[in-house]
């Protein structure tokens, strides 16, 4: 467990249990007492923790203890979940007078028994913290605070990344490797020669080729140019789907064979010359290899690709013609570097102590840019007067400077973290690598994890995330982002070395299946399957993923949030998904095949952020899911067969976010959505046609709108009526709306009425 994980749970912890005593939820139930002596053991354990969290490295009882303290407080977390579930079901009741009378003795978690059962569990948790709290003095820890480690400047989000045109010291690399790639006098016999640029990781191996592919004179020179990110897995059939999708613009391909495959990537690129880019590429399989290269061979004359890789043995496999080892930085590259990443633009320093202070501390990061990159993003929101200086002599200094191992330099940026950052970085190790990352699905995820801790009751949470994102982006945690036309972060990408870091630092917690591994431990917490290392079609859950009782994540995110093709687990599989997983807060199954959700999703009880987004034989949700008050995110988004919306939607007290773009065969909204006052996104709001009676009453009318003022992002109107009376919608209140797109029913033929349409345009 890395520093400063446990620390975080814990504040976590100790946040829900002060929202708890502001909501007197344990004067309600009658465990006041109880959770307060909880919480008086929690602060006690917390003083040592971030002792106890540095000793763990080299004490495997420390480490044992901070296990069962894990564990402990996991347990409490779900304990509190399960108090302010319960509290959001009796709001549900308390909506319906009938309800309400008869409550006491029909509702299906009858009070005094409910009470009764709770109080139990507390006292054996709070046994628990207090046996472990007791244990903590055989290890002779010191009490620390986090204070030191906090902010003292606050910087631009985009201040750490360097335009293209601005890349240091890689000038003269990118000439040489121009002039491999440009140069028709000494052509081999095969269509298609590869260059292989070759380095340690850290160096900026993807940066150069980006450079290269992106000149201007190789823009001109290539007929196609072709960017693909190889990663760990070298799977033949995806490479080539890479291939086609980057050389076409397309963003999907349906779901076709192998041969079919090659048949459309020999069309793309006979006769022209093209250059490819392979990118990260770690296969040291000569036939795997030829099986690509067979492919390639139809292309143009003096076609390229060029191969970034760690290995050089990698680059031999390949058949490489010219091989280019991309070096270090020099001193003065490093230092002009580190002044960009550390300093605001013409406030460099002038004083010799922190310029001899920064250059020693530059000498450490060995000239390699991710390291130095990251620690200057780091080092900018310290004091370069008061806290430099120990930082490079108590920590810099200190870690192994083995050749080719960056990662203990990159772990100190990590380290600087303040806590409740630490837990939203490591669970990015989700994501698999180059994954394109949607950053408000990712703050979902924060959110549904309880990593989010807002300041005051007032502040909206999805703001809280996004400025934790922009702050892990600020210090290169982050890179190759995409801003939307509003000015916001939408994507970005982790670079393989980040990734490697958020890996080791999340630990037991995340684990992620794939055909290397199949094997999930008993403690792990969060679990993404990564379909993409050659699993094929369908494949079965491990067994061992049923026997980690409290995961709290299952993911199934793909390479690119645009793919459809589906991957799928057996139908009994999914069955055993929304029945065993009791904790579970976040699943997220785009793209999965997924037909039918059982009923067995309304015992989801802790159940946050659901994602069924581009399953396209979904129809509907059963109306269980109602269910599901603590629910926060329902994405359907491209579920183009689903016809109907669950009719007891207004049950989702908690909802924020209902995804329905691209949901063609929705008719209607159910009624009730009035109630839905936390609502932060609705991308669509579908009137029943006037065509259509089968729905009527049952059906929201515009009006539904009326008190959802918290709407933010982009609102959809489908199926206007011509000359209907607007104001109902109450449009003008909604003051965080981006963007509102109008559009009138088809159907609607009433050509007087349309004259009117000037009403509807002034209401709104």
């Amino acid at each position: 467990m890395a520093e400063g994980i446990l620390f975080s749970v814990a504040e976590k912890l100790l946040w829900r249990l002060a929202a708890a005593a502001v909501q007197e939820i344990g004067s309600v139930w009658g465990v006041k007492a109880e959770l307060k002596e909880l919480e008086n053991t929690l602060l006690t354990i917390k003083a040592v923790l971030l002792d106890a969290e540095e000793k763990q490295v080299h004490n495997h009882q420390v480490r044992n203890w901070l296990e069962k303290l894990e564990d402990a407080v996991c347990d409490a977390d779900n304990l509190l979940d399960k108090f302010s579930t319960e509290a959001l079901r009796q709001q549900v009741i308390n909506g319906n007078k009938m309800a309400k009378q008869v409550r006491t003795f029909f509702s299906p978690s009858n009070q005094v028994a409910f009470r009764v059962k709770m109080a139990k569990k507390i006292k054996n948790i709070k046994e628990t913290l207090k046996k472990i709290a007791a244990d903590r003095i055989q290890f002779h820890f010191e009490e620390r605070s986090k204070e030191g480690r906090v902010m003292t400047r606050v910087r631009e989000s985009t201040h750490s990344f360097i335009p293209e045109e601005n890349v240091i010291g890689r000038n003269e690399d990118k000439m040489a490797i121009l002039e491999l790639l440009l140069d028709d006098k000494n052509e081999t016999k095969e269509n298609m020669s590869v260059i292989s640029i070759v380095g340690m990781g850290g160096l900026g191996k993807t940066t150069l080729a980006q450079l290269v592919f992106n000149d201007k004179k190789v823009q001109d020179h290539f007929e196609l140019r072709i960017w693909v990110c190889v990663s760990d897995v070298f799977n033949v059939e995806s490479i080539v789907e890479k291939i086609i999708k980057s050389a076409t613009k397309k963003t999907s391909l349906g779901n076709p064979e192998m041969d079919h495959l090659q048949a459309i990537l020999r069309e793309e690129i006979d006769g022209k010359r093209f250059l490819l880019v392979l990118d990260d590429v770690w296969n040291e399989n000569t036939q795997k290899w030829r099986r690509l290269k067979d492919l390639l061979i139809n292309g143009g004359k003096g076609s390229r690709t060029i191969l970034t890789t760690r290995s050089k043995a990698v680059a031999m496999t390949a058949g490489t013609r010219k091989l280019y080892h991309l070096g270090i930085l020099d001193e003065e590259e490093s230092w002009y570097l580190f002044k960009k990443m550390a300093f605001e633009r013409g406030q460099e320093p002038n004083d010799s102590s922190i310029v001899k202070t920064g250059r020693e501390i530059v000498k450490k990061c060995k000239g390699i840019p991710l390291a130095i990159i990251t620690i200057g993003s780091m080092l900018y929101f310290k004091s370069p007067e008061t806290e430099w200086p120990s930082f490079l002599e108590k920590e810099i200094s200190k870690i192994p400077q083995e050749e080719d191992d960056i990662l203990p330099t990159l772990k100190l940026s990590y380290d600087h973290l303040p806590s409740h950052l630490k837990n939203c970085f490591a669970y990015c190790t989700l994501f698999s690598k180059d994954c394109e990352i949607h950053v408000p699905s990712l703050i979902y995820l924060w959110m549904a994890q309880g990593f989010l801790m807002a300041s005051d009751e007032h502040e909206c949470l999805e703001d809280v995330g996004y400025d934790y994102f922009q702050n892990l982006l600020s210090r290169s945690f982050f890179q190759e982002v995409q801003v939307s036309l509003l000015g916001r972060v939408e994507g970005c990408k982790m670079h393989d070395l980040i990734h490697d870091l958020a890996t080791l630092v999340a630990g037991k917690n995340c684990a992620t299946l794939s055909k290397n591994n199949g094997y999930i431990d008993q403690k792990t917490r969060h679990v993404s399957v990564d379909f993409d290392s050659d699993f094929g079609q369908q494949w079965q859950i491990p067994t061992s993923l049923f026997q980690a009782k409290k995961v709290q994540s299952i993911l199934m995110p793909t390479q690119s949030h645009l793919t459809t093709t589906p991957r799928r687990f057996p139908k009994s599989d999914y069955e055993a998904i929304f029945s065993e997983f009791k904790f579970l807060r976040a699943m997220n199954l785009p793209s999965s095949g997924i037909e039918v959700v059982p009923d067995s999703i309304g015992g989801l009880e802790h159940l946050r952020c659901l994602d069924l987004s581009r399953n396209e034989n979904l129809k509907k949700l059963p109306n269980s899911i109602s269910k599901l008050q603590n629910l926060q995110l329902l994405n359907l988004t491209s579920c183009h067969k689903l016809e109907e919306l669950p009719r007891d939607i207004s049950k989702l007290i908690s909802l924020r976010s209902l995804e329905i773009d691209f949901c063609s065969s929705l008719t209607y909204m159910p009624s009730g959505l009035s109630q839905l006052t936390n609502l932060q996104v609705l991308s669509r709001f579908v009137l029943r046609k006037s065509t259509s009676d089968t729905k009527k009453g049952q059906s929201a009318e515009l009006s539904e709108l009326m008190r959802l003022n918290n709407l933010r992002r982009q609102l959809h109107i489908t199926n206007l009526k011509h000359g209907m009376e607007s104001k109902a919608a109450n449009l003008k209140d909604k003051r965080h709306l981006r963007s509102l797109a109008l559009f009138w029913d088809p159907d609607d033929n009433d050509s007087e009425a349309a004259l009117n349409d000037e009403k509807t345009l002034e209401g709104i």
